[in-house]
């Protein structure tokens, strides 16, 4: 992840500095050394068991002429497959290196990778794809969402980086990224996959195009891997990202990055499976005229709530945000549905706004009584932990006449809550407690799964309705 900084498989990387920690499932999470380890791999040597180099240039030679005849005959149809497509523009597997083959062997002992950012890529993949290839991008660079999330939009890292692109919060501040607690631009997948691009693109410009030394730029910062070059360069030593004394994370984010590449551009060289994802846009842009609660977004447009979630990750409550543009994106086909609702909503049915001021003498309780409304929907609405309120200040009072979802009901995990290990505590017996996944606990902590927990340790969990 850049100097900014989301269920399975391989350990995540970082924004800036620290390992990044996301939403993951199954064995995912597992260091590189554990997956080389757990497949009798030296993670220090070039692996036993992969194929000879000069067996792998040859899988690539071939895979690479079909590419070539593929992009001789522009008049031929564009792939079903968009791992085809992007197989077609991948241009770096002739990158050799000890620590690339060390990746793939960290890739190919995680079988459920691949399926996983599979499953993710059909909502996101294709939109990622088209915007890199707008800007004339490596195609590589359409890869790195999974290198950085395994294309998870809610993911967290420990450092508190988020979304696909793994941004830190000052870093998204600093490129104009909405933070508030209605919306978090670094979740949103146009949001981020702008401001991600953009930011390559600057790296890439800043580091002579070089773009090995962009991507340990987006990962450790472009200050940390200019110090490393200048460091080099006073000794005498070459300056490419090869040669850099660079943070360990560092060391391996790019290697990983090559490794993946490789991988998807001759899975058969490698017994990889890849599940096929739709080369077409998977979502489209529905104009919802205000703000309006998800549930009932949902229930207009007939489609899940789960699926409305995953594709506007960015919106953090159960309404939209009131002060972004009024839309949302939900699966290709439903816009016109959701937009006819809509349409006949009248507007006791939108989620409506009062603004009440403090009263000495006033309490959660009083004011939720006079409005007809909920004690824990005006915490959750206004931001409060508590009951404690001040005279004088000023609530936000929402209404509604159709409020299923005003109960609290699938409100999406907005802040990580902290959670002291005790004793007889293990993974499964937490994640049985909160209701999370095994999975997602060791990404949210960037653990060992083979090491036990200690009693008093502290663990981040993402817990819904939090």
């Amino acid at each position: 992840m850049m100097l900014w900084r989301l269920a399975t498989v391989i350990p995540l990387f970082c924004f800036v500095v620290g390992c990044q920690s996301t939403r993951q499932s199954d064995d995912s999470a597992i260091p590189l050394e554990s997956s080389l380890a757990k497949s009798g791999l030296n993670p220090r040597q070039s692996p036993v068991g992969l194929q000879s180099r000069a067996s792998r240039a040859g899988h690539l030679a071939a895979a690479q002429k079909t590419r070539q005849l593929a992009k001789q005959a522009p008049d031929e149809p564009l792939p079903d497959d968009l791992w085809e497509r992007i197989r077609e523009g991948l241009s770096w597997q002739d990158i050799e290196n000890d620590q690339v083959d060390s990746a793939v062997a960290g890739y190919l002992a995680q079988p459920t990778y691949m399926p996983t950012v599979a499953e993710r890529g059909s909502l996101y993949l294709y939109y990622i794809v088209e915007e890199v290839q707008k800007r004339n991008m490596p195609m590589e660079i359409a890869l790195l969402p999974l290198v950085e999330s395994t294309l998870d939009p809610m993911a967290y890292s420990r450092n508190n980086a988020a979304g696909l692109w793994q941004i830190m919060p000052a870093t998204g501040e600093h490129l104009g990224l909405q933070q508030d607690w209605w919306f978090d631009g670094r979740r949103s997948l146009r949001d981020s996959t702008r401001v991600a691009l953009d930011y390559l693109e600057q790296l890439h410009d800043e580091f002579d195009n070089d773009w090995l030394l962009a991507l340990a730029a987006y990962n450790a910062g472009n200050g940390r891997v200019a110090r490393a070059q200048r460091a080099n360069a006073a000794k005498g030593r070459p300056t490419d990202y090869w040669s850099l004394n660079l943070p360990r994370e560092t060391r391996r984010y790019v290697p990983k990055m090559l490794a993946l590449s490789r991988i998807v551009a001759d899975p058969e060289a490698y017994n990889v499976e890849i599940p096929v994802v739709e080369n077409a846009p998977a979502f489209e842009v529905a104009d919802i005229g205000g703000q309006i609660e998800l549930a009932r977004a949902a229930e207009l447009a007939d489609i899940n709530l789960e699926t409305l979630r995953w594709l506007n990750a960015g919106q953090l409550r159960w309404a939209t945000a009131p002060d972004r543009a009024a839309e949302l994106l939900v699966p290709a086909g439903t816009s016109a549905r959701l937009e006819e609702g809509v349409a006949e909503l009248s507007p006791a049915e939108r989620v409506r706004w009062q603004h009440y001021t403090i009263r000495s003498g006033d309490n959660l309780i009083s004011i939720a009584k006079k409005f007809d409304t909920q004690v824990g929907l005006l915490r959750r609405v206004n931001g409060i932990k508590g009951s404690m309120i001040r005279a004088g200040a000023t609530l936000m009072i929402p209404g509604s006449e159709w409020n299923p979802a005003l109960a609290g009901a699938e409100l999406p995990s907005a802040s990580p809550v902290g959670y002291q290990v005790r004793r007889g505590d293990s993974l499964y017996v937490i994640a049985g407690r909160f209701k999370v996944s095994v999975d997602d606990i060791v990404a949210w902590n960037a653990l060992d799964p083979g090491k036990y927990l200690q009693p008093g340790q502290t663990l981040t969990l993402h817990v819904p309705g939090t």
